[in-house]
């Protein structure tokens, strides 16, 4: 295993460097850090900010010095923290695809070579690691997607892509967090707000977590989005022991 570096950033942060690839083996060794470091309620401590590879973790130098979470850090490290004990969280995320929800799809498919009901198919079938927010408060960057469905993105982003909107960029799958311009192949759209600045947690997912697309047809979509729209809406989430591949 890579050696683990313990860097400074600025006077009131610390740099946790993993490793210098993306893997589901060095994001789940992460997620077993931030989730010990939240256990132990350390006073002075602000934010833990995941990525792919690192751990930023702001604190108040006037509560805490650098030496002291620094040690806290290194007892936490010496433990070989691993995450494979823990339970795999799995978010069922509702997601309309094709038509106007997702004008993409057939480009998406014609591109694989498949039908979209096959491309659908392929996408549902699979739990999506998060590794990391970003880009947009509520943007989750996910590991997994099946490579018969990589897609370029577009050679002219859009100007406005609608909240909600399911999409594929490259190698990479993911939903729009909130209205904004993109580049991502539409494939779909999901009633679940996973940004609500009203909502008491506004940010509905975590690093760590896993996806889990689930197909719905036009009627479900507007019974959700009716939910939603009340904050009566619950996502299903499964915690499930048998960790898979990413």
């Amino acid at each position: 295993m890579q050696q683990v570096q313990i860097l400074t950033e600025g006077d009131s942060s610390l740099l946790i460097v993993f490793g210098d690839e993306i893997s589901p083996e060095i994001n789940s060794r992460i997620s077993a850090v931030v989730q010990l470091l939240k256990n132990q309620h350390i006073k002075g401590v602000i934010d833990l900010i995941p990525s792919y590879a690192a751990l930023l973790i702001n604190y108040n130098p006037q509560v805490i010095s650098f030496s002291e979470i620094r040690s806290r850090v290194e007892t936490i490290l010496s433990m070989d923290v691993k995450a494979e004990n823990r339970a795999k969280t799995i978010v069922e995320i509702p997601v309309l695809y094709g038509g106007d929800y997702g004008p993409d799809l057939q480009t998406i498919a014609d591109h694989a070579g498949l039908s979209p009901e096959e491309v659908i198919k392929i996408h549902a079938s699979r739990d999506y690691l998060i590794y990391m927010l970003g880009f947009l408060p509520g943007f989750c960057y996910l590991g997994g997607l099946d490579e018969r469905i990589h897609t370029p993105r577009l050679a002219s982003p859009r100007l406005r892509i609608r909240e909600g909107s399911v999409g594929i960029g490259g190698n990479a799958t993911g939903i729009y967090p909130m209205d904004s311009p993109g580049g991502w192949q539409l494939m779909g759209m999901t009633p679940v707000k996973t940004f609500d600045p009203n909502r008491e947690v506004p940010i509905l997912l975590e690093a760590g977590q896993y996806i889990r697309f689930i197909p719905i047809d036009e009627e479900e979509f507007q019974r959700i989005r009716t939910l939603v729209e009340k904050g009566e809406y619950e996502c299903v989430v499964h915690h499930d022991s048998d960790k898979e591949d990413a």
